[in-house]
């Protein structure tokens, strides 16, 4: 209920064009494709169109691209003409990777983009485009396209280069010490389209399919609440739901046995776990597991929950529904949650 009342908040705050919330949020607008500051002049679009982010960097990797109009990466105060020009220029070729002799043809220090860029935004130039170009390429895998496809569109010629920049996003590893946290973050791909991975040496902590809006939000939050730092890499728990995956998909396997850390509050923990007992092939409708909480008014909060889950598959949510029969929404698309029920009937 919290992350519904701040948006609810945020809006308010759009559609007052209250100046009292800039750098606190940038909105994103669907139905446009860019994002903008709190106080916008431009028309203020419907509270379902909107998608809230606390950084620039968040909205540039969620696809959106800068407001013309309001110019979010220029406030508060008038950036320099650095700043102006690579922005602009990054808007002109988004799949451009930057190289040294980029900056020479503009008569641009390299070193003080990087400086400027860093100062301004909290991250360097580099880091912008590539978020720019990794949005877009996110953008284009939510359209259903081809992953080879946005993998072209950002500028990537192999495979393995495009994976490693959407690892590279994620933060890079800090200098090694014996205190650091470090997650290992894996890109698999199965029958239903690739899928991101990210596990310690004991547990998986979130395995999402990569189209889904919001994923590199679920990173950042993850990053964040463990404090640790995401690289591209593996490890046993990794090698485990790879393997688990691909029996599932095979129609062998109906109960993981990967060992899982749940990030979460008690109640949705609680929930996780009910939903963790539907059999593999069965339904339940929210409803239904409020009910078996003792909660039987609070199937809009399971409801909730059950969105909020960061373990696709292994926690069944594509396995809930509403009690009128209907499928409901589900994180990684309709059609897989439904594709994937018609596959567990079938194979139950």
């Amino acid at each position: 209920m919290e992350a519904i009342e701040r948006k609810s908040e945020f809006y308010r705050a759009l559609i007052e064009k209250n100046s009292e919330y800039e750098g606190i949020f940038y909105v994103g607008v669907k139905t446009t494709g860019v994002f903008c500051r709190p106080t916008c002049p431009a028309r203020k679009p419907k509270f379902e169109n909107c998608e809230f982010y606390f950084t620039a960097k968040e909205a540039l990797l969620a696809s959106f691209r800068p407001c013309k109009r309001c110019r979010p990466l220029s406030h508060p105060n008038q950036v320099s003409e650095v700043v102006t020009r690579l922005v602009e220029a990054v808007e002109e070729s988004p799949e451009k990777q930057w190289k040294s002799y980029h900056f020479k043809e503009m008569s641009i220090d390299e070193s003080t983009a990087r400086r400027q860029f860093k100062k301004r935004f909290g991250m360097t130039f580099v880091e912008y485009a590539r978020s720019r170009r990794m949005g877009i390429a996110m953008k284009q895998i939510r359209s259903g396209d081809p992953v080879i496809e946005a993998q072209l569109a950002a500028g990537y010629e192999s495979g393995s280069g495009f994976r490693d920049a959407f690892s590279r996003i994620m933060g890079a590893p800090p200098a090694l010490a014996e205190e650091t946290k470090i997650l290992k973050a894996s890109w698999i791909d199965t029958k239903l389209g690739s899928m991101l991975a990210i596990a310690d040496d004991d547990a998986l902590w979130l395995l999402e399919f990569v189209d889904r809006r919001g994923l590199e939000r679920e990173v950042e939050k993850l990053r964040t609440k463990t404090k640790s730092a995401v690289i591209p890499g593996t490890n046993q728990i990794l090698q485990s739901i790879e393997k688990e995956l691909q029996v599932y998909f095979a129609g062998k396997l109906t109960e993981f046995k990967t060992p899982v850390h749940l990030l979460g509050s008690d109640f949705q923990k609680s929930v996780w776990e009910k939903l963790r007992e539907i059999q593999y092939g069965e339904t339940q409708s929210y409803f239904d597991i409020a009910a078996a909480l003792e909660k039987p008014t609070a199937f809009r909060a399971v409801a909730l929950a059950n969105g909020a889950n960061q373990l696709a598959i292994i926690i069944p949510c594509h396995r809930v529904i509403r009690l009128n029969g209907e499928l409901g929404g589900y994180g990684g698309g309709i059609s897989r949650k439904q594709w994937m029920l018609e596959f567990e009937k079938k194979n139950k």
